[in-house]
């Protein structure tokens, strides 16, 4: 979800190639752990779509050998993974990397990829290309490829759907802007609509964030004053498009926007000392200051996934995913599904 410095990267894909080849790497699987009833009351197996904010690990591979692998304060959890489990799931990553820089098929369900869009291809100057290369799947490939390797949908399982984000990010300066934007938002209510017509019985639907309000929001010329509006406009775009496919009484929609914007305004009685203007990741320990490589050696305190809300200039931490996760269970509990 970010650019990167051209120099620190090819130092980076060497630093990890070198450190994964003398270590070795592994994939994962995903199935359900227990046999007794979950915490959310029913079993449902979890499907993921989406960007860096649900990807549960697919540059793993190369990210761990600095104990990175996930966009967030690792080794936390991110959301999705924590939704999951509260269904009795375990979800791992539908591809991960290897050193040769191509994706590679796993057994895992979790699809979503950090740097992807809704729909437009890689783009070369995206952050970490020299590690992790051109390779991440847009969300209507990743649900192409989810259809090719399974067929469909099915009424045990829990989709979830995040996406946008990076399309904000990217989309420039209005006018020119709107018109991405709401291109996106239109592209992605009709990859809901899919979803649905291919037998998901349960979607979740998220919004994008109040971007303008991230640590890289606040430092841009404006205030962030851009990205918030360009979120505003990507989610009016999406509720509308879902209403106009007749979809969105058929989903769950999980309204992330208004949550972080509220989440951000009542810090400290969310638990964190730190709100919004820094980040738990220490800039000068983190290679190129991505959450991907965050360790608890790059923290800039020991608990600072638990203290702040930001693990970079845009990626929440373990605690701001774990407390995500539960307000997703909990719309997703008021739609009449588990408790």
């Amino acid at each position: 979800m970010r650019h990167t410095k051209p120099g620190a990267r090819t130092a980076i894909s060497a630093v990890l190639i070198a450190l994964l080849t003398s270590c070795g790497g592994g994939g994962h699987s995903s199935s359900s752990s227990s046999s007794s009833t979950p915490a959310g009351g029913i079993h449902l197996q979890v499907v993921s779509f989406g960007d860096s904010l649900s990807d549960v690990g697919t540059y793993a591979p190369l990210a761990s050998a600095v104990g990175g692998g996930r966009f967030t304060t690792n080794p936390g959890q991110v959301w999705d993974q924590d939704v999951a489990q509260y269904y009795g799931d375990t979800l791992t990553a539908a591809f991960t990397i290897d050193v040769g820089h191509e994706l590679s098929a796993q057994s895992g369900l979790g699809y979503a990829e950090g740097g992807s869009t809704v729909a437009t291809p890689a783009n070369q100057y995206q952050f970490l290309t020299d590690v992790i290369g051109n390779v991440e799947m847009p969300v209507n490939q990743q649900l192409s490829s989810y259809l090719s390797a399974h067929g469909s949908f099915n009424s045990n399982q829990l989709v979830l759907v995040w996406a946008g984000a990076n399309d904000v990010l990217r989309a420039g300066s209005p006018p020119a802007a709107n018109t991405t934007v709401q291109t996106a938002a239109t592209t992605l209510a009709q990859l809901v609509t899919q979803i649905v017509q291919n037998g998901a019985t349960h979607v979740v639907v998220v919004n994008v964030p109040n971007i303008g309000l991230s640590p890289d929001g606040l430092k841009q010329s404006d205030g962030g004053a851009n990205f918030t509006q360009l979120s505003q406009l990507f989610n009016s775009t999406l509720t509308s498009a879902l209403q106009t496919d007749g979809v969105q009484s058929k989903v769950i929609m999980v309204d992330s926007y208004t949550w972080t914007t509220q989440t951000i305004a009542n810090y400290q009685a969310n638990g964190f000392t730190v709100s919004n203007t820094a980040q738990a990741c220490d800039p000068s320990k983190t290679p190129d200051d991505t959450s991907l490589l965050c360790s608890p050696a790059t923290y800039v305190s020991s608990n600072a996934d638990q203290t702040y809300m930001f693990a970079d200039e845009l990626h929440p931490t373990t605690h701001m995913h774990a407390l995500f996760a539960q307000y997703v269970e909990q719309q997703i509990a008021a739609s009449g599904l588990g408790h």
